[in-house]
Parts: structure tokens; sequence; C-alpha cells
């Protein structure tokens, strides 16, 4: 049973295909949800260098294909046909050995009435660039499928190698025309209100980062923390931050709805649970559960029980809660917060005033 299990949790997602998919699952399981594209997909089907790249690819007659991704094979398979050119380029890639990185690639590919040699495993290209220069490409014709932006180590290296290379820019990505979203999602980051982010690719990853600007150590303070959890669809989108030493989570299996189930084990497991005044109560991001029913608390309220939960049954001084305020204020915004605290808990046994020094929880024995 997954309805719930997140509630109290804040999400963001970076995606721009798939978002809405993705939004929904994490709602469905009860999850706050924030949608922030990180970058935006064009489309080249009417792009004079996706035209060119396919003509130069029936003219190569290459030895080999490399396949990236299912989404764009399949584009590419459908501008040609616009163009009048699919039936040559079927032709021209059915003489080749097709060569995918992962299944996806491999059901657009057999989709196409075409068949691929061999997938990679890892679903990366570092592993179909060992095969191809242990097995030697001197002297072949290849044709490599990009999937969102050059890939320049790879054919480089082929190049390097002794072949004549043809890149096929099927898409690319750029920043999104409006960046308050993710500008926003940074400024959430930042300030501790989001507790993951999803991405689902590295361009995506690299584009986030880059829109964070000056506020981009801050918002990695998170990440490595663990304060907001970074979680990755795979080895490749997490690249950009495991080079910078952010711990990520990610599915054993490289796909999205594994990476929602991760979250959906991952979260729950980092929420604070503390046995308070006969009840249990499970500290989360945005609320507080207590034996199981969800309380959505106010960020200063938060703010208040999260300070408390940090010492649980020791007094913390007011000049202690004012600090962990979101905005500072005073000790009389303690006192305002504590009583909404209270009254959005349904009792007042939670939480103890100790006359002149400050507030405590009422700690039993921590939970189990």
């Amino acid at each position: 049973m997954t309805e719930g299990v997140l509630t109290g949790f804040t999400v963001a997602v970076t995606a721009e295909r798939r978002r809405d998919e993705m939004a929904a699952l994490l709602a469905r399981r009860g999850a706050r949800v924030v949608t922030a594209s990180a970058i935006s997909i064009v489309p080249l089907a009417d792009d004079d260098a996706l035209h060119a790249a396919t003509a130069a690819c029936i003219g190569l007659e290459p030895d080999l294909v490399v396949a990236t991704t299912g989404f764009g094979f399949r584009g590419w398979l459908e501008a040609a046909e616009g163009w009048g050119m699919a039936e040559r380029l079927r032709e021209v890639l059915g003489r080749a050995r097709i060569i995918a990185r992962g299944p996806k690639p491999c059901g657009a590919i057999r989709a196409a009435g075409l068949t691929e040699d061999w997938a990679a495993k890892t679903e990366s290209t570092d592993e179909i660039l060992e095969r191809l220069l242990a097995d030697g490409v001197a002297g072949r014709r290849i044709v490599v499928q990009e999937h969102g932006e050059p890939q320049t180590e790879f054919v480089a290296a082929l190049r390097g190698a002794g072949a004549a290379v043809v890149e096929v820019p099927v898409y690319r990505w750029v920043l999104p025309s409006d960046l308050g979203p993710v500008r926003r999602l940074v400024d959430q980051i930042a300030a501790g209100q989001i507790d993951a982010v999803t991405f689902t690719s590295a361009p995506a990853v690299k584009a986030f980062l880059r829109v964070a600007g000056e506020s981009q150590p801050a918002v990695l303070e998170e990440f490595r923390t663990g304060a907001t959890v970074a979680a990755c669809v795979g080895p490749v989108t997490a690249g950009p931050l495991t080079d910078r030493g952010i711990p990520i989570v990610m599915p054993e299996r490289y796909r999205l709805g594994a990476l929602i189930k991760t979250l959906t084990d991952e979260l729950p497991r980092r929420s604070v649970k503390l046995n308070v005044a006969g009840s249990t109560l499970e500290m989360r991001g945005h609320a507080v559960l207590i034996d199981g029913v969800p309380h959505t608390l106010a960020p200063a309220a938060m703010a208040i029980l999260s300070s408390l939960a940090a010492r649980p049954g020791v007094v913390v001084s007011k000049e202690q809660l004012i600090a962990a305020l979101p905005r500072g204020n005073d000790g009389h915004a303690v006192d305002v917060a504590v009583a909404r605290l209270r009254t959005a808990l349904g009792s007042g046994r939670h939480i103890e005033t100790v006359i002149k020094r400050g507030y405590r929880l009422r700690l039993d024995e921590p939970a189990a």
C-alpha cells in the first residue's frame, strides 16, 4: 500500500518529459510536489542540421549505428518520414550493425522493423566505447545518435581510433524560457523547504546548477548534508553531482518508476520518530504525524518543533528558538508559534512550557 506513504514530504520534479506522470505518482503517494523543469527539449524535426546529418548518414552507408535513446531514435525516423527520406534511411540502418544504449532504444529499433546487434547492459556510452575500441574501429563508418548534447569525448575517441563518424543531433536541450520556477526551487532548497529533488538527465542537473548561480553553494550544502535528498534516475544523470562529492540515491533499475519507488522507501526512513506524551510523533518535511495522523504545519511552527525534536526532553531557550525561526523575530514570535503549534497538534500535552527558560517536548522513550 503506497497511498499516503510520502505524506508530509515535499518533492521537486525537474524533468520536462514525463513531468506530469512523475508528479502524479508522487502526489498519489501523498507528497507535496513542486515542478520546475530545468531544461526544455527543442525538437529538430525541421532543423537543417538534422536534415544534413540524415543525408550524410544515408550517403555514408555506415557500418555501425549507435542509438542512445528510444525517444531520439523515434524522433529521427519521424523527421525523416516528413522529408521523404525514411525508406532510404531504414534501408541504410538495416544493413548496418545497430548498437543500443539500453532497452529503451532497443524498443524503438524493433518498433521500426530493425534489429539491434547488441545493447549495453549498463546503459552507458562508456560500455559501448570500451567494446568498440576493443573490437577495433579503424576504417569503420559510424553514425552516433546524440541524446540532448554532443557526445564530444565519445566521438573524439572513435575518430582518434580511426573511425569516420557522423553525429545525428536529434534533439537538444536549452534553458526554459521562464526561469522563475527553477529560481524559486533554488530558494526553497536553500531555505530547507524541499525534502528531495528528482533528476532524470545529466543536462538537467547541469542546467539546474547553472541557474542556481550564487545560491549554488547553499543548494549543494543541503544536498551534501542530506537535508535535501538528490535522487537521480541513474549514474549518468548523477555524474555532475557525484563529481562534486554530493551523495545521491539511485534505483537499481534506471527507470522513472523505480526512481519513485526508491524515494518512497528512502524518505520515510529518514524521518525522526519519538515517543512524546504517550504518542508516536514522526517529523517530516512540512508535517508531523502523531500516531500516524498527519498534521500540516506552517514553516514557523515546523521550525520550532524541529528544534525541540533535535534535543528531545531538553529545555530549548527562547533565544535558540528565535534563531531557528525562518525570519528570526523575537520571543513573542516564538510564543505565538508555539501556541499555533499546540493548536495544530490538537493537544497541549506534547509541548511543555518551562517558565522563563523556554520549551521542551514531553519525551517518553525513543520509538523503536
